[in-house]
């Protein structure tokens, strides 16, 4: 007969996917408090699996060892298909909609979930708890703004309306009195001769958002949206 786990070390086994899920519901709180597509439920969810499937490829298959001398098993194999899997979740949360990446930050919270989770079914709870607190320091400091990160940022500028190719050139070249740096642009004819706009743009530090709404032309329609937004 096969000899089974005792009770007591399944508990310990049992503890560690609790403190796994823990962590989980730190980084899930995280961002559900900043409103992101993955919250508490699905950060615990992804830790504490990831640590059940360390702990069953590390201790599921000990009783076949002792049974059969012959069987050879490698515990490796299912946590390398932990960190394949978890990128079908991660890719399900990345969208990218008009040249604007959202959900990438939350994919890779979840990602670097799954990898704590292993971590501490593999009985590394020092490492995983500590990983935990750097991923919470790394969203909370990071989303302050600090002068040492306080660099140019990107924008997309769209223009909607009567636009011509001469009044392109003018915002172009207001655009480059202000030291805006054009990274891209787009234009698209109407059928009334007009022209829809859209820009990316680098603001320099002294360049805000309102002040470049105010530069550009009464007449036609203005829409600004930053192309940071990969949280």
């Amino acid at each position: 007969m096969l000899n089974t786990i005792a009770i007591t070390e399944q508990l310990w086994f049992l503890l560690r996917i609790v403190v796994a899920g823990l962590c989980g519901v730190a980084i899930g709180y995280e961002r559900k408090n900043r409103s992101k597509e993955a919250g508490v439920r699905t950060h615990f969810i992804v830790a504490c699996a990831a640590a059940l499937m360390m702990v069953v490829s590390k201790y599921g298959f000990m009783d076949l060892l002792n049974y059969h001398d012959a069987i050879k098993v490698d515990p490796s194999r299912v946590a390398a298909q932990i960190v394949s899997g978890i990128g079908f979740i991660g890719a399900g949360i990345i969208f990218i909609q008009k040249r604007t990446v959202t959900g990438l930050t939350t994919a890779a919270g979840i990602w670097a979930t799954a990898g704590i989770g292993m971590a501490i079914g593999g009985g590394l709870y020092v490492v995983g708890i500590v990983a935990t607190v750097l991923i919470l320091l790394g969203q909370l400091i990071f989303h302050k703004n600090i002068k040492l990160f306080d660099l140019p940022h990107m924008v997309q500028l769209s223009l909607k309306g009567q636009t011509n190719r001469q009044v392109q050139q003018e915002i172009e070249a207001l655009l480059h009195q202000h030291k805006v740096v054009i990274s891209d642009v787009r234009a698209c004819k109407q059928d009334d001769g007009t022209y829809d706009l859209d820009y990316i743009l680098e603001l320099p530090l002294a360049l805000n958002d309102q002040k470049l709404l105010e530069l550009m032309p009464g007449k036609a329609v203005v829409k600004l949206a930053t192309t940071s937004k990969l949280h």
